[in-house]
């Protein structure tokens, strides 16, 4: 484990463990952070540190469940939206603790915008995040009548273009 830990008050520790145990990691990554910040501990240390507590805390950890993918529930959540959904749309993101993810979102018009719809970090069985988010987007999209935007289904780009992005291309000045 991370010699970082050593240097935490007991109250922070127990925050963080209290966090972790939740699956709260970014609160106890601000925790931690907050914390040690002073002592010169940078971000990716801080990281070090909450994953260490994971690991040590182990089956303790009352892990999130993944956002559905199934036609029902995303459906249901397009539902709730403020406006009209005009695209289903994935691409990729990523951080230092999860890796590659993909975030599926429904496109609005008036509003403009976008809603959240799922964050796949893996499928269950097993399956790719890229090749899961792009089978439950194109379920909802053919169920919504509206397109499906995905850049780069095979392979993590998070500058691959955007569905509003590619439209404007296409449709010219």
């Amino acid at each position: 484990m991370s010699g970082w830990w050593a240097y935490l008050e007991e109250q922070t520790r127990r925050e963080v463990d209290a966090a972790v145990l939740q699956d709260r990691r970014l609160l106890a990554l601000k925790s931690v952070w907050e914390a040690l910040r002073p002592l010169g501990i940078g971000l990716h240390e801080a990281e070090r540190v909450v994953h260490a507590r994971y690991k040590a805390l182990g089956d303790r950890v009352q892990r999130t469940p993944p956002d559905p993918l199934d036609l029902p529930s995303l459906a249901a959540r397009t539902e709730a939206f403020q406006g009209r959904v005009a695209a289903v749309e994935a691409f990729w993101d990523g951080d230092t603790v999860h890796d590659w993810f993909v975030l599926l979102v429904a496109v609005l018009n008036s509003p403009d915008g976008e809603s959240h719809l799922a964050t796949v970090y893996h499928h269950p069985d097993g399956t790719p995040p890229g090749v899961a988010a792009a089978e439950a987007g194109r379920a909802l999209a053919d169920h919504l009548g509206v397109p499906f935007h995905f850049a780069s289904p095979d392979s993590p780009d998070d500058a691959a273009p955007r569905w509003r992005t590619a439209r404007r291309l296409t449709e010219g000045p």
